[in-house]
Protein backbone atom coordinates (compact mmCIF):
# COMPACT_ATOMS: atom_id res chain seq x y z
CA UNK A 1 0.00 0.00 0.00
CA UNK A 2 1.64 3.10 -1.12
CA UNK A 3 2.14 5.91 1.90
CA UNK A 4 0.04 8.18 1.00
CA UNK A 5 -2.78 5.37 1.33
CA UNK A 6 -1.13 4.61 4.61
CA UNK A 7 -0.84 7.96 5.90
CA UNK A 8 -4.94 8.87 4.75
CA UNK A 9 -6.34 5.75 6.37
CA UNK A 10 -5.03 6.22 10.04
CA UNK A 11 -7.64 8.61 11.30
CA UNK A 12 -10.39 6.55 9.88
CA UNK A 13 -8.83 3.11 10.66
CA UNK A 14 -8.47 4.29 14.56
CA UNK A 15 -12.17 4.69 14.25
CA UNK A 16 -13.25 2.00 12.04
CA UNK A 17 -11.16 -0.81 14.30
CA UNK A 18 -12.45 0.62 17.46
CA UNK A 19 -16.14 1.04 16.71
CA UNK A 20 -16.02 -2.16 14.67
CA UNK A 21 -14.58 -3.90 17.87
CA UNK A 22 -17.78 -2.35 19.95
CA UNK A 23 -20.07 -3.33 17.54
CA UNK A 24 -18.64 -7.16 16.99
CA UNK A 25 -19.17 -7.22 20.77
CA UNK A 26 -22.27 -5.84 21.44
CA UNK A 27 -23.54 -8.12 18.32
CA UNK A 28 -22.11 -11.39 20.12
CA UNK A 29 -23.67 -10.26 22.99
CA UNK A 30 -27.20 -9.61 21.95
CA UNK A 31 -26.38 -13.02 19.68
CA UNK A 32 -25.77 -15.24 23.25
CA UNK A 33 -28.48 -13.55 24.82
CA UNK A 34 -31.44 -12.03 23.14
CA UNK A 35 -31.10 -14.47 19.66
CA UNK A 36 -32.23 -17.59 21.91
CA UNK A 37 -35.29 -15.94 22.66
CA UNK A 38 -36.58 -14.45 20.15
CA UNK A 39 -35.45 -13.95 16.44
CA UNK A 40 -37.17 -11.10 15.30
CA UNK A 41 -36.16 -8.74 17.92
CA UNK A 42 -32.83 -10.03 17.52
CA UNK A 43 -32.24 -8.74 13.67
CA UNK A 44 -34.14 -5.64 14.60
CA UNK A 45 -31.65 -5.09 17.53
CA UNK A 46 -28.27 -6.23 15.65
CA UNK A 47 -29.71 -3.99 12.50
CA UNK A 48 -29.08 -0.93 14.40
CA UNK A 49 -25.48 -1.88 15.64
CA UNK A 50 -24.48 -2.60 12.42
CA UNK A 51 -25.80 0.58 11.30
CA UNK A 52 -23.20 2.19 13.04
CA UNK A 53 -20.17 0.97 11.31
CA UNK A 54 -21.90 1.17 7.84
CA UNK A 55 -22.75 4.82 8.64
CA UNK A 56 -18.94 5.09 9.28
CA UNK A 57 -18.35 3.63 5.88
CA UNK A 58 -20.89 5.74 4.34
CA UNK A 59 -19.36 8.92 5.90
CA UNK A 60 -16.14 7.73 4.79
CA UNK A 61 -17.85 7.74 0.76
CA UNK A 62 -19.70 10.81 0.94
CA UNK A 63 -18.27 13.29 3.17
CA UNK A 64 -14.50 12.17 3.05
CA UNK A 65 -14.15 11.46 -0.78
CA UNK A 66 -16.55 13.02 -2.14
CA UNK A 67 -18.59 10.32 -4.03
CA UNK A 68 -21.83 11.72 -6.02
CA UNK A 69 -24.19 9.19 -6.51
CA UNK A 70 -26.95 10.02 -8.96
CA UNK A 71 -30.44 7.67 -8.87
CA UNK A 72 -32.55 6.31 -11.84
CA UNK A 73 -35.58 4.95 -11.41
CA UNK A 74 -39.96 5.60 -12.07
CA UNK A 75 -41.33 7.20 -9.84
CA UNK A 76 -43.32 3.80 -8.53
CA UNK A 77 -40.31 2.14 -8.04
CA UNK A 78 -38.83 4.69 -5.90
CA UNK A 79 -41.80 5.04 -3.61
CA UNK A 80 -41.69 1.15 -3.05
CA UNK A 81 -37.80 1.03 -2.44
CA UNK A 82 -37.16 0.31 1.21
CA UNK A 83 -40.93 -0.18 1.69
CA UNK A 84 -40.64 -4.04 0.56
CA UNK A 85 -38.60 -7.25 0.62
CA UNK A 86 -36.44 -7.28 -2.78
CA UNK A 87 -33.74 -9.08 -4.18
CA UNK A 88 -30.99 -6.80 -6.16
CA UNK A 89 -29.50 -8.02 -9.13
CA UNK A 90 -26.17 -5.28 -9.94
CA UNK A 91 -23.22 -5.42 -12.72
CA UNK A 92 -20.28 -5.61 -10.20
CA UNK A 93 -18.48 -3.00 -11.54
CA UNK A 94 -15.93 -2.79 -8.89
CA UNK A 95 -14.80 -3.24 -4.90
CA UNK A 96 -16.81 -0.03 -3.76
CA UNK A 97 -20.13 -1.50 -5.07
CA UNK A 98 -20.93 -3.12 -1.52
CA UNK A 99 -20.22 0.26 -0.31
CA UNK A 100 -22.59 1.89 -2.56
CA UNK A 101 -24.97 -0.57 -1.50
CA UNK A 102 -24.90 0.29 1.82
CA UNK A 103 -25.30 3.93 0.66
CA UNK A 104 -28.30 3.42 -1.61
CA UNK A 105 -29.83 1.28 1.30
CA UNK A 106 -29.33 3.99 3.48
CA UNK A 107 -31.03 6.78 1.43
CA UNK A 108 -33.98 4.45 1.04
CA UNK A 109 -34.30 3.68 4.39
CA UNK A 110 -33.04 -0.01 5.08
CA UNK A 111 -29.96 -0.10 5.76
CA UNK A 112 -30.08 -1.94 9.25
CA UNK A 113 -31.78 -4.87 6.90
CA UNK A 114 -29.17 -4.45 3.80
CA UNK A 115 -28.21 -8.29 3.18
CA UNK A 116 -25.44 -9.67 0.66
CA UNK A 117 -24.12 -13.09 -0.98
CA UNK A 118 -20.68 -13.08 -0.91
CA UNK A 119 -17.72 -14.59 -1.06
CA UNK A 120 -16.52 -17.21 2.13
CA UNK A 121 -13.33 -15.59 2.61
CA UNK A 122 -14.58 -12.65 3.43
CA UNK A 123 -16.48 -13.80 6.19
CA UNK A 124 -13.09 -13.80 8.16
CA UNK A 125 -11.65 -10.07 7.44
CA UNK A 126 -11.59 -8.51 10.87
CA UNK A 127 -14.64 -6.70 12.08
CA UNK A 128 -16.69 -6.19 8.65
CA UNK A 129 -16.69 -9.84 7.77
CA UNK A 130 -17.67 -10.43 11.77
CA UNK A 131 -20.42 -7.65 11.47
CA UNK A 132 -21.68 -9.05 8.16
CA UNK A 133 -21.89 -12.99 9.41
CA UNK A 134 -23.76 -11.69 12.66
CA UNK A 135 -26.06 -9.87 10.49
CA UNK A 136 -26.93 -12.95 8.21
CA UNK A 137 -25.30 -12.21 5.20
CA UNK A 138 -24.89 -15.46 2.90
CA UNK A 139 -21.19 -16.80 2.37
CA UNK A 140 -20.51 -18.85 -0.42
CA UNK A 141 -17.41 -21.19 -1.49
CA UNK A 142 -18.03 -20.73 -5.34
CA UNK A 143 -18.27 -24.59 -5.25
CA UNK A 144 -22.25 -25.40 -6.25
CA UNK A 145 -21.98 -28.84 -4.32
CA UNK A 146 -20.92 -26.89 -1.21
CA UNK A 147 -23.00 -23.66 -1.74
CA UNK A 148 -26.40 -25.15 -3.04
CA UNK A 149 -27.94 -25.91 0.63
CA UNK A 150 -26.37 -23.84 2.70
CA UNK A 151 -27.65 -21.67 0.22
CA UNK A 152 -31.62 -22.40 0.09
CA UNK A 153 -31.28 -22.83 3.74
CA UNK A 154 -30.01 -19.62 4.40
CA UNK A 155 -32.89 -18.16 2.17
CA UNK A 156 -35.33 -19.82 3.55
CA UNK A 157 -34.60 -17.88 6.92
CA UNK A 158 -35.34 -14.63 5.49
CA UNK A 159 -39.52 -15.93 5.45
CA UNK A 160 -39.58 -14.30 9.12
CA UNK A 161 -37.44 -11.37 8.76
CA UNK A 162 -38.95 -8.34 10.88
CA UNK A 163 -38.27 -5.57 8.22
CA UNK A 164 -37.90 -4.72 4.75
CA UNK A 165 -35.09 -6.06 3.42
CA UNK A 166 -32.60 -6.10 0.27
CA UNK A 167 -30.77 -9.05 -0.53
CA UNK A 168 -28.28 -8.57 -3.14
CA UNK A 169 -26.74 -11.33 -5.33
CA UNK A 170 -24.14 -10.07 -7.35
CA UNK A 171 -24.75 -12.59 -10.59
CA UNK A 172 -21.52 -12.31 -12.70
CA UNK A 173 -19.86 -14.00 -9.95
CA UNK A 174 -16.68 -11.68 -9.53
CA UNK A 175 -15.91 -7.97 -10.17
CA UNK A 176 -14.97 -6.92 -13.63
CA UNK A 177 -11.91 -6.33 -14.86
CA UNK A 178 -10.23 -6.83 -18.58
CA UNK A 179 -8.77 -10.41 -18.39
CA UNK A 180 -12.22 -11.79 -17.08
CA UNK A 181 -14.53 -9.48 -19.94
CA UNK A 182 -11.75 -10.73 -22.65
CA UNK A 183 -12.86 -14.51 -21.40
CA UNK A 184 -16.19 -13.82 -21.12
CA UNK A 185 -16.10 -12.52 -24.81
CA UNK A 186 -14.73 -15.79 -25.77
CA UNK A 187 -16.66 -17.91 -23.79
CA UNK A 188 -19.87 -16.03 -25.85
CA UNK A 189 -18.29 -16.36 -29.26
CA UNK A 190 -17.88 -19.83 -29.02
CA UNK A 191 -21.12 -20.56 -27.58
CA UNK A 192 -22.22 -18.00 -30.17
CA UNK A 193 -24.26 -15.85 -27.37
CA UNK A 194 -24.18 -11.81 -27.81
CA UNK A 195 -20.64 -10.84 -26.80
CA UNK A 196 -20.57 -8.62 -23.72
CA UNK A 197 -18.51 -5.23 -23.55
CA UNK A 198 -19.74 -3.64 -20.40
CA UNK A 199 -20.57 -6.94 -18.01
CA UNK A 200 -19.55 -10.76 -17.59
CA UNK A 201 -22.14 -13.51 -18.47
CA UNK A 202 -24.07 -14.41 -15.54
CA UNK A 203 -23.57 -17.41 -13.36
CA UNK A 204 -27.15 -18.16 -13.09
CA UNK A 205 -27.95 -21.06 -10.63
CA UNK A 206 -27.77 -18.81 -7.32
CA UNK A 207 -30.11 -16.62 -8.75
CA UNK A 208 -32.42 -18.93 -10.17
CA UNK A 209 -32.29 -20.87 -6.23
CA UNK A 210 -32.87 -17.54 -5.04
CA UNK A 211 -36.03 -16.82 -7.22
CA UNK A 212 -37.50 -19.74 -6.65
CA UNK A 213 -36.60 -19.66 -2.36
CA UNK A 214 -38.09 -16.30 -2.25
CA UNK A 215 -40.74 -15.77 -4.60
CA UNK A 216 -44.00 -16.63 -2.17
CA UNK A 217 -42.45 -14.21 0.25
CA UNK A 218 -40.53 -11.03 -1.42
CA UNK A 219 -42.42 -9.39 -4.12
CA UNK A 220 -39.55 -8.31 -6.33
CA UNK A 221 -36.04 -8.13 -8.10
CA UNK A 222 -34.42 -4.71 -8.61
CA UNK A 223 -32.38 -4.91 -11.91
CA UNK A 224 -29.37 -2.56 -10.94
CA UNK A 225 -27.12 -1.02 -13.44
CA UNK A 226 -23.98 0.63 -11.98
CA UNK A 227 -22.08 3.36 -14.47
CA UNK A 228 -19.33 6.00 -13.97
CA UNK A 229 -19.20 8.67 -16.52
CA UNK A 230 -16.75 9.32 -18.72
CA UNK A 231 -13.79 11.64 -17.12
CA UNK A 232 -14.26 9.38 -13.76
CA UNK A 233 -12.47 7.10 -12.02
CA UNK A 234 -13.92 3.92 -11.00
CA UNK A 235 -14.39 3.90 -7.49
CA UNK A 236 -12.49 1.67 -4.79
CA UNK A 237 -11.61 1.76 -0.94
CA UNK A 238 -7.82 2.43 -2.07
CA UNK A 239 -9.02 5.68 -3.82
CA UNK A 240 -11.62 6.65 -1.30
CA UNK A 241 -9.23 6.69 1.51
CA UNK A 242 -6.85 9.36 -0.53
CA UNK A 243 -9.61 11.45 -0.59
CA UNK A 244 -10.71 11.08 -5.07
CA UNK A 245 -13.55 12.21 -5.84
CA UNK A 246 -16.22 10.87 -8.34
CA UNK A 247 -19.34 9.89 -9.46
CA UNK A 248 -21.65 6.60 -9.55
CA UNK A 249 -24.89 6.76 -11.32
CA UNK A 250 -27.19 4.05 -10.87
CA UNK A 251 -30.43 2.93 -12.81
CA UNK A 252 -33.18 0.90 -11.25
CA UNK A 253 -36.12 -1.14 -13.06
CA UNK A 254 -38.72 -3.28 -10.64
CA UNK A 255 -39.34 -6.61 -11.97
CA UNK A 256 -42.62 -7.85 -10.02
CA UNK A 257 -41.30 -11.86 -8.79
CA UNK A 258 -44.88 -13.16 -10.09
CA UNK A 259 -44.11 -12.29 -13.11
CA UNK A 260 -40.65 -14.31 -13.60
CA UNK A 261 -40.90 -17.77 -15.41
CA UNK A 262 -41.43 -20.71 -13.66
CA UNK A 263 -38.88 -23.60 -14.83
CA UNK A 264 -35.26 -22.82 -13.60
CA UNK A 265 -34.24 -22.90 -17.10
CA UNK A 266 -36.08 -20.44 -18.23
CA UNK A 267 -35.60 -18.00 -14.69
CA UNK A 268 -31.57 -18.51 -16.03
CA UNK A 269 -32.62 -17.07 -19.73
CA UNK A 270 -34.60 -14.43 -17.96
CA UNK A 271 -31.57 -13.68 -16.31
CA UNK A 272 -28.76 -13.77 -19.26
CA UNK A 273 -31.22 -11.69 -21.15
CA UNK A 274 -31.07 -8.72 -18.35
CA UNK A 275 -27.51 -8.68 -18.31
CA UNK A 276 -27.54 -8.60 -22.51
CA UNK A 277 -29.93 -5.63 -22.04
CA UNK A 278 -27.48 -4.31 -18.96
CA UNK A 279 -25.00 -4.31 -21.59
CA UNK A 280 -26.92 -2.41 -24.28
CA UNK A 281 -27.70 -0.18 -21.45
CA UNK A 282 -24.08 0.90 -20.53
CA UNK A 283 -23.35 1.14 -24.52
CA UNK A 284 -25.82 3.79 -24.54
CA UNK A 285 -24.61 5.21 -21.58
CA UNK A 286 -21.01 5.66 -22.32
CA UNK A 287 -22.80 7.44 -25.80
CA UNK A 288 -24.93 9.98 -23.66
CA UNK A 289 -23.28 10.15 -20.09
CA UNK A 290 -27.07 9.37 -18.38
CA UNK A 291 -29.55 7.11 -18.42
CA UNK A 292 -32.50 8.79 -19.72
CA UNK A 293 -34.75 11.47 -17.64
CA UNK A 294 -35.69 9.49 -14.92
CA UNK A 295 -33.08 10.87 -12.49
CA UNK A 296 -34.52 10.86 -8.81
CA UNK A 297 -33.61 14.60 -7.19
CA UNK A 298 -30.44 14.18 -5.03
CA UNK A 299 -31.02 14.47 -1.43
CA UNK A 300 -27.51 15.37 -0.75
CA UNK A 301 -25.26 13.50 1.44
CA UNK A 302 -25.91 11.89 4.56
CA UNK A 303 -26.37 14.24 7.51
CA UNK A 304 -27.23 11.27 9.81
CA UNK A 305 -23.82 9.21 8.87
CA UNK A 306 -22.05 12.54 9.09
CA UNK A 307 -23.21 12.92 12.94
CA UNK A 308 -22.82 8.79 13.57
CA UNK A 309 -19.11 9.80 12.53
CA UNK A 310 -18.30 12.87 14.56
CA UNK A 311 -19.88 11.37 17.88
CA UNK A 312 -18.20 8.01 17.16
CA UNK A 313 -15.17 9.86 16.60
CA UNK A 314 -15.49 12.27 19.38
CA UNK A 315 -16.42 9.75 21.86
CA UNK A 316 -13.38 7.20 21.12
CA UNK A 317 -10.23 10.17 20.76
CA UNK A 318 -12.12 11.19 24.17
CA UNK A 319 -11.62 8.26 25.39
CA UNK A 320 -8.29 7.40 24.31
CA UNK A 321 -6.95 10.81 25.08
CA UNK A 322 -8.50 10.10 28.84
CA UNK A 323 -6.74 6.32 28.75
CA UNK A 324 -3.11 7.68 27.42
CA UNK A 325 -3.50 10.08 30.83
CA UNK A 326 -4.54 7.59 33.32
CA UNK A 327 -1.66 4.93 32.52
CA UNK A 328 0.92 7.50 31.80
CA UNK A 329 0.97 6.00 28.06
CA UNK A 330 2.91 8.79 26.49
CA UNK A 331 5.75 9.54 29.25
CA UNK A 332 6.81 5.86 29.59
CA UNK A 333 8.77 3.63 27.46
CA UNK A 334 6.06 0.64 28.29
CA UNK A 335 3.30 2.97 27.27
CA UNK A 336 5.20 4.10 24.17
CA UNK A 337 5.25 0.59 23.17
CA UNK A 338 1.64 -0.03 23.30
CA UNK A 339 0.76 2.90 21.24
CA UNK A 340 3.28 2.02 18.76
CA UNK A 341 2.40 -1.24 18.60
CA UNK A 342 -1.42 -0.36 18.25
CA UNK A 343 -0.51 2.18 15.91
CA UNK A 344 1.08 -0.16 13.62
CA UNK A 345 -1.76 -3.33 14.21
CA UNK A 346 -4.33 -0.52 13.55
CA UNK A 347 -1.81 0.51 9.63
CA UNK A 348 -1.75 -3.48 9.22
CA UNK A 349 -5.25 -4.00 9.16
CA UNK A 350 -6.31 -1.35 6.77
CA UNK A 351 -3.24 -2.58 4.50
CA UNK A 352 -5.06 -6.03 4.33
CA UNK A 353 -8.74 -4.39 3.59
CA UNK A 354 -6.92 -2.49 0.92
CA UNK A 355 -5.31 -5.11 -0.63
CA UNK A 356 -7.82 -7.92 0.00
CA UNK A 357 -10.12 -5.42 -2.27
CA UNK A 358 -7.47 -4.82 -4.80
CA UNK A 359 -7.68 -5.70 -8.37
CA UNK A 360 -5.37 -8.59 -9.41
CA UNK A 361 -2.80 -7.72 -11.72
CA UNK A 362 -3.98 -8.06 -15.14
CA UNK A 363 -2.56 -9.42 -18.15
CA UNK A 364 -2.74 -6.65 -20.85
CA UNK A 365 -5.61 -8.09 -22.89
CA UNK A 366 -7.76 -6.46 -25.65
CA UNK A 367 -11.12 -7.27 -25.40
CA UNK A 368 -13.11 -7.87 -28.22
CA UNK A 369 -16.45 -5.03 -29.64
CA UNK A 370 -19.12 -6.86 -31.24
CA UNK A 371 -18.31 -5.56 -34.33
CA UNK A 372 -14.91 -6.90 -34.57
CA UNK A 373 -12.66 -4.65 -34.15
CA UNK A 374 -9.44 -4.83 -31.19
CA UNK A 375 -10.56 -2.04 -28.42
CA UNK A 376 -8.54 -1.49 -25.72
CA UNK A 377 -10.20 -1.95 -22.04
CA UNK A 378 -9.65 0.95 -19.81
CA UNK A 379 -10.07 -0.28 -16.24
CA UNK A 380 -9.81 2.30 -13.48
Amino acid sequence: MELKAVVFSIPFGVIFVVLGLFVNLLQAICFLTIRPLSKSTYRKINGTIASLLWLDHIWLLEWWAGLKVKLYTDLETYRLMGEEHALLMPNHMCDADILIGFLLAQRLGCLRSALMVMKKSAKYLPIFGWTSWFLGFVFLNRSWEKDESNLKRSLQGLKDFPMPFWLTIFAEGTRMTPDKLSEAQKFAASRKLPIPKNVLIPRTKGFVTAVKNLRSFVPAVYDVTLAVPEGHSTPSLHTMIERKSTMVKIHIKRYSMKDLPQSDEAIGQWCRDRFVAKDSMLDKFRAEGTFGDQEIHDTGRSIMALLAHSSSSYLIYFALVKLCQKFSLLSTWRGMGVLVTSFAATVLLMHIFIEYTKLPKQKGVQTQSTRGKATDFKFN
